[in-house]
């Protein structure tokens, strides 16, 4: 099969859960001819300032224009990151982003525990550039009315991806091919 092959460097944001043998993250990166990744952290996992850090040190390795693709808590990491630095980023793809204000299920961070290691306050201003957040009807991490204020305060594009829910391997997704066409669009 032939790789992908974008313009720009394609920079995989995972979420807590990081690397993923069957998450579509981890199937679109081998799929790409040019792509990095963010690297799992070894310690402080949860530590929101440590997430970002590595995300500014993955893009400090890379030269000429650059695509976000975030998923989860990812996404998170992504606001977090652009409030902060400043890079020319061609465009993000942002896949179902969290809740921070909704009760999750048990086995998730409690919301005092993602206080405490800075996920909060979220910025939720505008993101200086172009966004697509792909969101769900269906996602036990966050309503689509949740997705849709944070995709309308970041400027970001609202894609309603129907009953997903929350686009990782448990909800059925593996492959994600249009994630594919997604990152072709922001790369044009």
């Amino acid at each position: 099969m032939d790789k992908l092959l974008t313009a720009a460097t394609v920079l995989i944001v995972p979420g807590l859960r990081e690397h993923v043998a069957e998450h579509w993250q981890t199937l679109l990166e081998a799929r790409l001819c040019k792509v990095r990744s963010v690297p799992p952290l070894e310690t402080d996992k949860l530590d929101c300032a440590k997430r970002v850090e590595a995300i500014q040190h993955a893009l400090e390795q890379i030269d000429g224009p650059v695509i976000l693709v975030a998923h989860s808590a990812g996404v998170l990491m992504v606001a977090h990151w652009a409030a902060q630095h400043r890079r020319p980023i061609k465009g993000a793809l942002l896949a179902t982003p969290p809740d921070l204000d909704a009760d999750w299920p048990q086995g998730y961070p409690s919301a005092e525990t993602l206080r405490t290691q800075g996920w909060r306050p979220l910025p939720k201003g505008p993101l200086p550039f172009r966004s697509l957040v792909a969101a769900s009807t269906n996602d036990h991490l966050a309503s689509l009315d949740a997705a849709t204020r944070l995709a309308e305060g970041w400027g970001s594009e609202l894609l309603n991806m129907g009953e997903v829910g929350h686009l990782n391997p448990a909800a059925g997704f593996g492959h994600w091919p249009q994630a594919e066409a997604l990152i072709l669009e922001l790369d044009r």
